[in-house]
C-alpha cells in the first residue's frame, strides 16, 4: 500500500487541510482503507510557487516509508496541483504516482483576472500576484515540464460540474499533455456543500489509484 500525501486547495485563503480534507471526510475514509494520509498545510502567504515546494519539498525528504510501500503517491486539489507537479518533477525519486485532481485552470485571461483582484483583494503584492498567476495549463508549471511527467503514472479527475475556475479544457489540456494519462470519476470539491454525495466514490476512486 503506498503513502498518499493530500496537498489542498486553496491560494493565499484561508483554507488548510483540515477543512478541506479532514471535516469534509477524505483523510477517515482513506484510512479506513489502510492507506497511509499525509496531509500538511500549505503556506498560508507564499512568495511564490518555489517557497510552497521548498516547504513541502522538506517533508518529502524526512519521510520514512513503512515497509512494503512502493512510493509515494501526491494527490493534488485546485491549485494544490501546481505544487503537486512541481514536487513529482524536482523529487523524481520519491513521488511514485500523481493524481490532478480538480485542476485549477491558468492561462484563461478572465479567470486571472478575477483571481488577480481577490488576491490584491487578501493583501498579495502584485509582484507575487505575478508569480503565482504564471505558467501554462497549470499555474507554476510550464507545459513543458507537465510532458515530463509521463514517466509516472499521472490520473486527473474533473470537477463535476465544471466551474470557471474548474474548466473541463485544463482536463482535456493535461491528459493531452501528459503521455499515458487518464481521466478518473470526476466529482464535486470536498469544501463545496454539493460534496458528501462523492465522498464514497472519491475515496474508491483514490484507493484504486494508488493500488
Amino acid at each position: 500500500m503506498n503513502t498518499v500525501l493530500l496537498i489542498h486547495g486553496g491560494l493565499w485563503d484561508a483554507m488548510d487541510a483540515k477543512a478541506f480534507w479532514g471535516t469534509t471526510g477524505v483523510i477517515d475514509g482513506l484510512a479506513s482503507h489502510g492507506v497511509t494520509v499525509l496531509a500538511p498545510d500549505r503556506l498560508k502567504r507564499p512568495s511564490g510557487w518555489d517557497a510552497e515546494v521548498t516547504a513541502l519539498g522538506e517533508h518529502l525528504r524526512n519521510l520514512r516509508l513503512s515497509p512494503g510501500d512502493s512510493g509515494l503517491t501526491i494527490v493534488g486539489a485546485s491549485n494544490g496541483c501546481a505544487v503537486a507537479a512541481r514536487l513529482a518533477i524536482e523529487h523524481p525519486d520519491l513521488v511514485d504516482r500523481l493524481l490532478l485532481a480538480w485542476p485549477a485552470t491558468g492561462g484563461d485571461a478572465v479567470v486571472d483576472a478575477r483571481t488577480r483582484a481577490g488576491l490584491i483583494g487578501f493583501g498579495c503584492p502584485p509582484e507575487v500576484v505575478d508569480g503565482l498567476l504564471a505558467g501554462g495549463t497549470l499555474r507554476g508549471v510550464t507545459d513543458a515540464e507537465l510532458t515530463g511527467l509521463a514517466r509516472i503514472p499521472v490520473a486527473v479527475l474533473p470537477s463535476v460540474p465544471e466551474n470557471p475556475s474548474h474548466q473541463r479544457k485544463t482536463v482535456d489540456a493535461l491528459l493531452r499533455l501528459i503521455q499515458g494519462s487518464r481521466e478518473l470519476a470526476g466529482s464535486a470539491e470536498p469544501p463545496l456543500p454539493t460534496f458528501p454525495p462523492y465522498l464514497d466514490q472519491l475515496v474508491r476512486t483514490i484507493v484504486e489509484f494508488v493500488n
